[in-house]
This record gives C-alpha cells, sequence and structure tokens, in this order.
C-alpha cells in the first residue's frame, strides 16, 4: 500500500512524501438515520480503505491531487475561510480541503501550520453506502493532526470530519461514519452513542462461527447531499418538536401510540423507524453478547423492513439483493448507510457466500439491473498512520 502510493505522490510532486496515512470505510451492522437523532449506531471499519500521502511545503499552501480525478488543487491556508463562505470548495476537493477548515472552527492552533501537498488513494468504493467521504476525511485529518503537531484525540477528529461534511459538502449528517472510521477495532464493532459520543467495543466473532458479512453494491449511487436524505432528517427534527423531546432518541417504543395519534402517517413512520431502529441496535448488541453473531439475522431483517417500509429510502435493486440473499441461506440482510442507492449487507455462514453471491447476480441480470460488485468485508482498526 504506502510504496504504491509513495511513487504516485513522486510522480504527481517530484519529491517524496513525508508519510502515509490510512483510514478506512465502514459498514454500519444495524442503526440507519439513528445518528442525527441522537441515538445508538453499531457500525464496524473494513478492509477497505482510503489512502494519503503527504509532504510538507515551505508556503501556506494546500495542494491536492487523487487517483480519482485528474484535477490538482490548491488552495492557501489564509484563504480557506473565504472560499467556503463563497462556495468555492467544491467536488472531491472539498472533503480534504473542509477538513483543513474544521480543524480551524473547532479551535484547533494552526498558527504553526504549514502548506501540505496531499495525494489520496481509495480503494473503498462511492456511492455505495460505505462512508467513502468519511474515510477520506479521516485519513487527512490524522494525517494533519499529527504534521501539524495539534495532539487532538479520535472523538474530536470525528467531530471535525462530521463539521466537514456538514458545512462545507453540505451533507446534513451524523457523527457515526467518522467514527466508525476513526476508532475501529479488530474483529469488532463499535457502539456508540451518539449524544455522549461514548464507545464501546463489541467482539463480532464472525470467523469463529464460520460466518461472514458478504457487501452487495447495487452499483446504484447515492448522495447524502441530495434532498431525501435531508428531508428525512427534517421529518425527524419535526417529529421531536411536536412531541416535545429534545430528540427522538428521547423516546421509546411504549411511545408510539402517542406518536400515531399526534403527528401525520409519514411523519409518524418516520418517528417509528428511528424509534424502533434505537431498539434494534440495543437488542443487537445484547444478542451479540449472549448468543453470538447467529442470533442478530432477524434484527437485520426487520432494519431492512423498517427502511424500506417506514423511512422509504430502499431502491427495488436493494430489496432484490436483500431478498435473494434470504432466500439463498443468508442469516439476515439489511440495506446499510444512508439509502436511496448503495450496498445491502448479508450475514451470512462462509459456506453460502458463493451460492448467495451467485444467486444475486443472476436475479439482478434477470430484473434488468446493472451487475451488482460483491465482496466480503472484515472488522478492521481505525485510522493509522502506514509509515
Amino acid at each position: 500500500m504506502s510504496a504504491g502510493i509513495r511513487s504516485l505522490f513522486r510522480a504527481a510532486y517530484r519529491a517524496d512524501p513525508l508519510g502515509v496515512w490510512s483510514a478506512p470505510g465502514r459498514v454500519n451492522l444495524i442503526g440507519e438515520h439513528t445518528d442525527y437523532n441522537d441515538g445508538f449506531v453499531l457500525p464496524f471499519a473494513i478492509d477497505r480503505r482510503t489512502t494519503v500521502a503527504l509532504g510538507l511545503r515551505d508556503d501556506n499552501v494546500i495542494r491536492l491531487a487523487s487517483t480519482f480525478s485528474d484535477e490538482t488543487v490548491s488552495l492557501t491556508l489564509a484563504d480557506l475561510d473565504a472560499a467556503v463562505a463563497g462556495g468555492r470548495v467544491t467536488g472531491w476537493a472539498a472533503y480534504p480541503l473542509g477538513v483543513a477548515w474544521a480543524l480551524g472552527q473547532l479551535d484547533a492552533d494552526l498558527a504553526g501550520a504549514r502548506g501540505v501537498d496531499l495525494l489520496i488513494d481509495s480503494d473503498v468504493p462511492v456511492g455505495a453506502g460505505l462512508s467513502s467521504s468519511a474515510a477520506i476525511e479521516s485519513a487527512v485529518a490524522v494525517a494533519l493532526d499529527e504534521v501539524w503537531a495539534l495532539g487532538l484525540d479520535r472523538r474530536t477528529l470525528a467531530r471535525v470530519g462530521q463539521h466537514a461534511e456538514n458545512a462545507v459538502v453540505g451533507a446534513p449528517t451524523g457523527i457515526m461514519d467518522q467514527s466508525a472510521s476513526l476508532l475501529g477495532i479488530r474483529d469488532a464493532a463499535v457502539f456508540l452513542d451518539c449524544r455522549t459520543l461514548e464507545t464501546r467495543t463489541i467482539p463480532l466473532d464472525l470467523a469463529p462461527n464460520d460466518l461472514a458479512v458478504l457487501v452487495i453494491d447495487t452499483r446504484v449511487h447515492h448522495s447524502h447531499a441530495t434532498g431525501g436524505y435531508r428531508d428525512r432528517r427534517a421529518s425527524c427534527e419535526a417529529g421531536a418538536a411536536a412531541l416535545g423531546v429534545p430528540a427522538l432518541r428521547d423516546l421509546g417504543v411504549d411511545d408510539l401510540s402517542r406518536a400515531e395519534g399526534m403527528l401525520d402517517d409519514v411523519t409518524f413512520r418516520r418517528v417509528r423507524h428511528v424509534v424502533t431502529e434505537n431498539a434494534r441496535v440495543l437488542s443487537t448488541v445484547d444478542a451479540l453478547g449472549s448468543g453470538g453473531p447467529a442470533a442478530i439475522g432477524s434484527l437485520l431483517d426487520a432494519s431492512h423492513v423498517s427502511m424500506r417500509d417506514d423511512f422509504e429510502i430502499s431502491v427495488p435493486e436493494l430489496d432484490l439483493a436483500v431478498s435473494v440473499a434470504r432466500e439463498n441461506g443468508a442469516l439476515g440482510a439489511r440495506m446499510t448507510g444512508g439509502g436511496f442507492g448503495g450496498a445491502a449487507i448479508a450475514l451470512a455462514p462462509v459456506a453460502e457466500l458463493e451460492r448467495i453471491g451467485a444467486a444475486v447476480v443472476d436475479a439482478f441480470a434477470g430484473a434488468g439491473f446493472a451487475a451488482p460488485e460483491l465482496f466480503p468485508v472484515t472488522a478492521s482498526d481505525g485510522a493509522r498512520r502506514e509509515d
């Protein structure tokens, strides 16, 4: 990994990088659209990563290049505020530049910050609901934190990435993705309370139980900066306000009968998804501890039904992937990520992965859908320096 990106950096900048950092994408095992409602989530970092090579400059210019764009972007640190305010930070560059800007916004002392050259590479699929954006943000955040000697902890860097995504990219996301990318632990999920930002490591024990998580990327690309995601968040906020609570986190399943009588049908169903999804996350954590990963399949299934029917963020490709996976041996399956496209995940015996994959590919072809991309993922460590 490091040797390859070092060579690419030398080709782009005619110099050697100071170092190489990386951060993973993530799969959200369960807990969708609960993060910005102050709720609970259970993601894990995956073995697909974004890698950043960085070299120091003698001026205050940030220069960006990547393997997924022919564009090179340059901006001075002094011009960051004006560029963000003027809407001049756009496209893929908004993620790394947004992080540099957000570090200053969150009161990091950038007085000694020097300019940098960055080269970004990634094998996290874009638009698949695996948080390619947070992988970029987190890799850049840990790199800048180290070379600018900021000394920020991982939870603060997660807030930096979220602020960049909200304020610069324009995606009203919660803090789950950055937290998973920065706090991930090998062979475990990260149980995150999105109100307190407290985390707990939850062992997954997939391999000892001959189980795996299969990602089914539908190749239907989505964007959190578009209207559907924003509309769902607005509905959740409206529901919380109507019910007199700070966030939907403060409601339990027993409150739903009251909510149904107070809210219009659409808002009620949005609220019901979040409230029941929070309960499913807590049940999943308990089930993993008491019965192991084979005990959580029905919770994954119920999560998908809720996202399909109550939150209405699934698409036909995701529904087909989930149903075919279940019919061919998966213990449970659900869409993962913000919805409106992206990927589904299937929890399945390792021995059934090939059969599930072949059945999904055949079903997509029969439905006239584009061929999906399928690959297993393992829970991996979070952002780190590679060399």
